[in-house]
């Protein structure tokens, strides 16, 4: 599932990787056999409901979960399985996370100034005590809060505010590649769009690349150069964002694509929801594989499918 055809840099490549829960005598497979490839420089979308996997997916790349099977390769080097205390702290340097939830990813117990300077204190990490605080203080100011706000708690702020120490945290690794794990489902409306453009301000100033994980297609839309659809494991469909809008080909894209709200209320209630039935495809004979339908367009279909998308684009 790459494309070899893109002449772009590579920075992380996901290859055929499968994550299993559970006990040995009878594992559950969250991901199944997934493969991509994100660019240098680009925000790359994964997108499903609710236990589709996309969040397991970027847990195995910042090494949280282990892969069952496949590799992952970060500019380069492979950085699953067993790795070297160097290789280790490497990969934490250059791989950061931003989580979810504002309100339980952040240790009430400290002040934010500890909390964004905590990963500084790593093993590697040879600053001294100036250093760490001064880059702890252009961390705070990258995202828009005032270094004041080091003394202070993390329940004296609003969920944005702790987003934003949230990312300080990420920032202050100076990372090449940030895990975004859906970071503004759990804000507020009002609040999403600043969040959305401080990332975006901070990819273009420090050339940053990003796993861009969500479950809200217009989201994605909006910051991502390139989007992969996720179903119960397996990637069904990936292509440039404007494309996938324009051409959804899979089902479950299609569906996904239909449940998203529209601004217009007439066109709202008047919009037809599409609900998606595994059951429509016949695998049993022909089964599914990986296919490129157009230039950087690709879906998991089998050959009678195949011939069909080619006919509705």
């Amino acid at each position: 599932m790459s494309d070899e055809g893109n002449a772009r840099e590579k920075l992380v490549e996901v290859d055929n990787i499968s994550v299993q829960f559970g006990k040995k005598s009878r594992p559950f497979t969250a991901v199944d056999g997934v493969s991509f490839d994100i660019y240098k420089g680009e925000t790359f979308g994964l997108v499903g409901e609710s236990g589709s996997g996309k969040t397991t997916i970027g847990r195995a790349i910042i090494r949280v979960n282990p892969i069952s099977s496949g590799e992952i390769r970060f500019a380069g080097k492979r950085i699953s399985g067993k790795l070297s205390p160097s290789e280790d702290r490497q990969v934490t340097k250059d791989i950061q996370m931003i989580f979810q939830d504002p309100m339980s990813s952040l240790n009430e117990r400290a002040k934010v100034g500890y909390i964004v300077m905590e990963g500084l204190y790593a093993p590697g990490n040879d600053c001294t005590n100036e250093e760490r605080e001064q880059r702890v203080i252009k961390a705070m100011q990258d995202v828009g809060l005032p270094p004041e706000f080091m003394s202070r708690f993390p329940h004296e702020f609003s969920g944005g505010q702790r987003q934003r120490i949230g990312i300080a945290r990420a920032l202050v690794m100076n990372p090449k590649f940030i895990v975004a794990d859906e970071p503004i489902s759990a804000l507020d409306v009002s609040i999403r769009a600043q969040v959305l453009n401080l990332l975006q301000k901070l990819q273009k100033e420090k050339g940053l690349t990003y796993l861009f994980i969500a479950h809200d297609l217009s989201v994605v839309r909006f910051i991502c150069d390139r989007i992969a659809v996720i179903h119960k494991g397996h990637i069904v469909e990936l292509a440039e964002s404007e494309k996938l809008f324009a051409h959804p080909l899979h089902p479950y894209t299609q569906a996904l694509l239909s449940a998203i709200s529209q601004p217009d209320p007439i066109a709202e209630k008047n919009k037809k929801l599409i609900v998606y039935d595994p059951s429509q495809h016949h695998y049993e004979n022909d089964p599914p594989v990986w296919t490129e339908i157009e230039d950087g367009h690709f879906i998991l279909a089998n050959q009678e499918e195949i011939e069909k998308y080619k006919a509705e684009l």
